[in-house]
């Protein structure tokens, strides 16, 4: 027996040990095999660390486990910045006997755990999911892997939908999901469970669910040949909403057929009630409630771009009611009956009936009912009665530091149908009454007061031109300041208005009662305007039968929040109304540190106002003694790290501004004595004769800057430099220091008339590569010295005085083109020798520069005398011109020098004087210079390619730029995930912060 034992014991420890070494022993097979599947099939960029793959066999015996942690997909551009996939932990589990023995390993299991999925879909429909690698193409070899899932696991996965085609968002976070079956079977049940948070879904910028629970479980028959997917056994439910769904969707082709029904399961009244906004907090569980509901309906037909299924939807409350706890009045009698149903295929025909809807905010009933024949014909017929008092809604509602009084009362009916063609509009009687209205914050002692609203609108005969509403009164009261108002319109075609407004408002105290988050605002607007037109004569451009006259006054206002931090003081502004034009009197401000006084007017403001594709156009005349312009072109007032961004100009204003400023920051630039005139028409701002003193000299420039493709802003200016200091233009201008680095050693002046034009970044900054231009560069008097290029120079010549060079009345012709800088040929003293130079720099930072010189013989001192003194038969004496020819190569700092066609200046000399130079002079340097053109053009093609390249790189990152606006709302997403959740934020997986397999195909 004790042998026995012993055996079994061995063998136990043998199988044990085998099982733990199985993983180890075929790791790197397993390994290898999936480094070959991720190759053969997904175009991406796949992330993950060899050290982060684990594998067992006991976590899902008999099959072997496979575990990665930190695992993430980038995709390619343009979706190279988004992660569509980052996997804290993901667990794939093999058959162990196909892992042993068979060729090609069977996957059955699939665990989840931690992460987040990111889908984007951009307009013209490119998707960063589409990373399979074509089936042709995967044909072409073998499949690595068998597949035959029987479990599919996922926990604590966010999950964003971001389709920017169908202007679709949905946002999930916390998704948990159990899926079951044969997937591999062409037919096979699926149990699946799921529960999430449904964070936002937002269709065509309509929000229709934001902070929601979710959770269902159901059977799906999956039929893969018919692409058929029938739903039975289910439950879900939304918040505290249940509901039953069934039936099935197909997709057999492009069109989807739907045959679901659904059905409320198990709900009371406090289940609907679950789902209205702002009621489905802590405290809901506290809230007490009675009453039933029912809810029903179904989804039947093929859904395609002619054709939308049939539909019925059923809701029906009765003698609902709900209360606060430790809140003394309930709302209370709440009926609803409502259907929304369409019986055919075109969505317009829907009819929505509401036939009850009342309810009692604690003593106050309101009532009413709605039918909506069609979106069509818009036949209606409704009503809604009620009476609030708006003091009990503190009594109702739990409102903090909010003091409510008052009377409001609704009573409002409409019945026919709206017809623009035929001018018939339904019948309206609605009268609105709010009195002795009274709002107090407890963060502010005094009480909005004396409120009083008196609207109505009236149409008796259905007929356009009788069309009436009437706001015979509007007004309230805060410590003792008042404002009243009052506008009557007729006629529904014409619109015709007569209205006034009068009194001061107090905004820093409406803010103190009503505070916006993150935002201070205070001042008094005063104003006293009375207005009176019709909106057929502005259609018609008739605006001298337009008459709004009065005058608004701004004292002491003041306003900064998060998206203006800079803030904005008006100490004292006034504006006089004609029917004309708004005339701009007065104007005393400080924007951020910048003071600023202005006038002008305001023309076509009515038309602009009231209509759309409309030119707002005016006058202005700005003047400040000191304006710092970099305090509005960061994206935040207070962070070291932010850039100069691209500033889009509006295309329906019609601005002319005269500036006059003695001082103006911008960038590193400090200018004075700026003045001009600039236009803004069309999204383009022009400029015309506008001067300022600055680096030494006076700039006047001409021009425009046009950034009506935020992708590639451009700006087109033509300058005239006057006596600007050379080096102060060097430590300004970064342009100048790429394309002219030889002003870093240059002392002295220049003027020039130069065109210059090119494409901006994303920063404001000229795109190096994309510059065209030319002109002529004048330089009076200017010294260059302690140069590279001059060391160089020195060195290679022998030449003992080449460390200074004195320029005066020196005229260079300079153009550029694609990034490049070109000085045509031009003859000039370099030192006391006469020269020609040509050349150019590139925008990279490189040089190729042809210097000929003619240098006298007995400048290079005894070398020349010595072979002066050897050489017979020869006319050559000390003053003999010696053509010499030097490259200038690499880049400034780092030149590379070097004589054309020479090894050295000894060979040079020896040539040059045994060849009697002065008949040979022209030929050798007509050599150098055609050697050297032969290779500048193909230095000018490589770098045009490169900056095509550049160019067309920098547009692709403007585009992804201009694109953030949009991926805002992904980020306010994740951040809504993450606060409703508490998860701390997951690092984005990128190639450069990862560890990647480099013995393994990591990454693809």
């Amino acid at each position: 027996m004790k042998k026995t034992f012993i055996i079994i014991l061995t063998v136990f420890a043998f199988l044990l040990v085998a099982l733990i070494a199985v993983p180890f022993i075929f790791k790197d097979k397993i390994i290898e095999r999936i480094d070959k599947e991720i190759a053969q099939s997904v175009n991406a960029q796949v992330h993950y660390d060899f050290n982060n793959i684990s594998l067992s066999v006991f976590k899902r015996f008999p099959d072997v486990s496979v575990t990665l942690r930190e695992f993430g997909i980038t995709g390619n551009p343009p979706f190279q910045n988004d992660t569509l996939v980052h996997v804290d932990q993901l667990q794939v589990d093999f058959n162990l006997r196909s892992v042993l023995f068979a060729d090609t390993p069977s996957l059955s299991g699939m665990h989840l755990d931690g992460g987040s999925i990111y889908v984007k879909v951009l307009e013209d429909g490119q998707a960063n999911y589409d990373i399979t690698i074509p089936s042709e193409e995967v044909a072409e070899s073998e499949s690595t892997f068998e597949i035959g899932v029987d479990l599919i696991e996922v926990n604590n996965l966010n999950f964003i939908y971001d389709d920017r085609q169908l202007d679709y968002f949905m946002a999930l976070g916390n998704v948990h999901l159990l899926g079951k079956g044969n997937f591999t079977a062409d037919v096979y049940k699926m149990p699946v469970e799921m529960d999430a948070l449904i964070a936002d879904v937002t269709y065509e910028g309509t929000n229709y669910l934001r902070n929601k629970s979710f959770r269902g479980n159901t059977n799906v028959d999956v039929d893969m040949e018919n692409m058929k997917f029938a739903f039975s056994d289910g439950e879900f439910a939304v918040n505290d909403f249940l509901f039953d769904l069934f039936g099935f969707v197909a997709l057999p082709a492009d069109d989807i057929e739907f045959d679901m029904e659904f059905a409320g399961k198990d709900n009371t009244f406090k289940s609907i009630l679950s789902l209205v906004p702002g009621i489905y907090s802590e405290s809901f569980e506290g809230i007490k409630t009675s009453g039933t509901m029912d809810f029903n309906g179904f989804f039947k037909g093929i859904y395609n771009d002619n054709s939308f299924p049939s539909f019925d939807i059923n809701l029906n409350v009765a003698d609902g009611m709900f209360q606060y706890p430790d809140l003394p009045k309930p709302v209370s009698n709440i009926n609803v009956a409502m259907k929304v149903v369409n019986t055919t295929d075109n969505l317009d025909l829907t009819k929505v009936d509401i036939s009850a809807f009342n309810m009692n905010f604690g003593s106050n009933p309101i009532s009413g009912r709605l039918l909506l024949e069609n979106l069509v014909t818009y036949d209606i017929d409704g009503n809604l009665v009620g009476k609030l008092n708006l003091e009990e809604l503190t009594s109702i509602f739990p409102i903090e530091g909010m003091t409510l009084k008052g009377m409001l009362d609704v009573n409002a009916t409409a019945k026919g149908r709206y017809d623009s063609v035929a001018n018939i509009i339904p019948s309206i009687d609605a009268k609105m009454l709010l009195t002795n209205g009274y709002v107090k914050s407890a963060d502010y002692p005094a009480p909005i007061d004396k409120l009083n609203v008196n609207a109505s609108i009236l149409n008796t005969s259905g007929n356009m031109n009788d069309f009436l509403v009437n706001l015979s009164n509007f007004g309230f009261e805060l410590e003792d300041e008042r404002i009243n108002g009052n506008i009557r319109i007729q006629d529904f075609e014409l619109l015709n208005w007569d209205g006034a407004i009068e009194g001061t408002v107090d905004v820093g105290k409406m803010m103190a009662i009503f505070p916006i988050e993150n935002t201070i605002m205070e001042g008094k607007i005063i104003a006293d305007l009375k207005s009176k037109g019709s909106y057929k004569d502005v259609e018609e451009g008739r605006f001298n039968r337009l008459d709004t006259r009065g005058e608004m006054l701004v004292q002491k206002f003041y306003y900064t929040s998060t998206d203006l931090p800079q803030g904005i003081r008006i100490n004292d502004a006034k504006a006089d109304f004609t029917p004309e034009r708004i005339n701009l009197t007065k104007f005393d401000a400080r924007v951020g540190e910048s003071p600023l006084t202005a006038s002008g007017f305001l023309s076509n403001y009515m038309n602009y106002f009231l209509k759309d594709d409309e030119t707002l156009k005016g006058q202005l005349a700005l003047q400040s003694p000191k304006f710092n312009v970099n305090q509005w072109m960061v994206e935040s007032g207070d962070s070291e790290d932010s850039e100069l961004t691209v500033i889009e100009l509006p295309k329906n204003i019609d601005f002319t501004m005269d500036v006059a400023a003695n001082e103006v920051l911008y960038d590193n630039l400090n200018l004075k004595q700026v003045k001009g005139s600039m236009t803004l028409r069309e999204g383009i701002l022009s400029f015309r004769e506008a001067s300022m003193v600055t680096m030494g000299g006076q700039v006047v420039m001409n021009g425009s800057y046009d950034p009506r493709d935020l992708t590639a802003p451009k700006f087109d200016f033509n300058f005239n430099v006057i006596d600007l200091s050379i080096a102060e233009a060097f430590n300004s201008l970064n342009t100048v220091k790429v394309l002219a680095p030889v002003a870093e050693h240059l002392t002295g002046k220049f003027s020039t008339r130069f065109d210059f034009a090119g494409l901006l970044g994303q920063d404001m900054m000229p795109i190096l590569a994309s510059l065209d231009g030319n002109g002529i560069l004048r330089i009076l008097d200017a010294a260059f010295k302690d140069s590279p290029v001059l060391k160089g120079v020195t060195s290679l010549t022998k030449l003992n005085d080449t460390n200074t060079i004195q320029f005066k009345n020196l005229n260079l012709p300079i153009d550029i083109e694609d990034g490049m800088l070109s000085l045509r040929p031009v003859d000039l003293k370099l030192w006391d020798y006469q020269a020609n130079v040509q050349g150019s720099t590139g925008f990279d930072g490189s040089i190729n520069y042809l210097i000929n010189m003619q240098v006298p013989a007995g400048k290079f001192g005894s070398q020349a005398n010595n072979l002066l003194a050897t050489i017979s038969g020869t006319e050559a004496t000390g003053s003999t011109l010696i053509p010499v020819s030097i490259n200038l190569g690499g880049t400034y700092n780092s030149p590379k020098i070097g004589l054309s066609g020479e090894n050295s200046i000894e060979s040079l000399l020896t040539n040059a004087l045994k060849s009697r130079v002065n008949s040979e002079k022209e030929n050798l340097q007509s050599k150098a210079t055609e050697q050297f053109k032969a290779a500048e053009d193909s230095i000018k093609s490589e770098l045009k390619s490169r900056s095509e390249a550049l160019q067309d790189s920098a547009k692709k990152e403007a585009e992804k730029k201009v694109s953030e606006t949009k991926d805002k709302a992904v980020e306010e997403a994740k951040s809504i995930l993450r606060g409703v959740l508490g998860n701390k934020s997951r690092p984005v997986i990128k190639p450069d912060t990862v560890k990647i397999d480099t013995t393994k195909t990591g990454t693809n």
